[in-house]
């Protein structure tokens, strides 16, 4: 058991440093080929930081363990959410929001999410055809970014010293990085989902549980680091506008991918409790900042008050 122990971790160190590197190549391939920066913190920093959901939900989903390919998804969006957010907004609330940036993105977010939370309802599963439908809404996504993205302020969530680091790579070597990284995550994601099946099984706790509680957290450790070092830094729209993007990517590819391959099956505590929580922790996140165009401190506690007790009654 100390074996399965050991590599379930490996796993998340893997995921980790895979993917704070992975965001920092393809920022610096970004800037290579002239991407403006919002594109890159909306689309490809937000893939950078979600590619660890979308491998262990596509592997999850290949192994037939659906309650992990879902329930990652919607974990990683609580996680992101009332975890993550919640803490960095505890320690440094956001004082000023670019409206017009925030709404669009949170307006797709929770019609995204509304949608997926009554097909599940009703039809108890994802299938392919819903699988097809997110991936194209992902290209939707991905085009507004593109169409709006010279009237957005761009900031980024990068450290300048590894930027310019990476900026004297060659192109070759850059790709070749951001391939190195993206095998790391790959190799991560299957000691993750493998060893937390075995462990969940031990310790006879439902794999949905540990999908929406340690594999969820763990997937969730790139928006972390990117979120602390945004508060650090003293950035922290970065840190918003990452959670932000991470959350739609999540429900576009994190389920759109495996349900696309193999369709997810869902259980219903799945649509019952964790799709609506995490619409309503969005909510708590995001509807207070579009009215006041500043988070604060107040938001933050509630938001980990929600995680604790979140986590609490999954376990109890």
């Amino acid at each position: 058991m100390v074996s399965v122990i050991l590599l379930f971790v490996l796993g998340l160190v893997l995921i980790c440093f895979g993917g704070d590197k992975l965001v920092d190549a393809s920022v610096a391939l970004a800037r290579k080929i002239g991407i403006p920066q919002i594109v890159v913190g909306a689309t490809i920093v937000s893939i950078g930081t979600t590619l660890p959901e979308i491998l262990v939900s596509t592997t999850a989903a290949f192994d037939g363990s659906a309650a992990i390919s879902a329930g990652n998804a919607f974990g990683s969006i609580i996680c992101n959410t009332a975890l993550i957010a919640g803490l960095t907004q505890l320690l440094r609330p956001v004082k000023k929001v670019e409206f017009g940036s925030l709404a669009w993105r949170s307006l797709f977010f929770f019609a995204t999410i509304l949608a997926l939370t009554a097909y599940g309802w009703f039809t108890g599963h994802f299938d392919r055809m819903a699988g097809i439908v997110l991936l194209v809404l992902f290209g939707v996504y991905a085009w507004l970014n593109m169409v709006r993205s010279k009237s957005e302020e761009e900031e980024t969530a990068e450290t300048e010293e590894s930027l310019e680091e990476l900026k004297k790579i060659s192109l070759p070597r850059n790709l070749m990085l951001l391939a190195f990284c993206a095998v790391l995550l790959f190799w991560g994601a299957n000691l993750l989902v493998d060893n937390g099946i075995i462990i969940a099984g031990y310790l006879g706790v439902p794999e949905r549980v540990i999908a929406v509680t340690a594999i969820a957290l763990g997937t969730s450790l790139p928006e972390l680091v990117t979120s602390i070092m945004s508060v650090v830094k003293g950035c922290e729209n970065v840190g918003l506008g990452n959670i932000i993007g991470a959350n739609i990517l999540n429900l576009l590819l994190v389920i759109g991918i495996p349900a696309t391959v193999t369709g997810i099956e869902l259980e219903a505590q799945t649509v019952r409790v964790d799709a609506p929580l995490g619409a309503l922790v969005m909510a708590v996140l995001i509807v207070p900042i579009l009215f006041r165009k500043k988070a604060s401190r107040i938001q933050g506690a509630a938001l980990l008050a929600v995680y604790g007790l979140y986590c609490a009654f999954n376990f109890f």
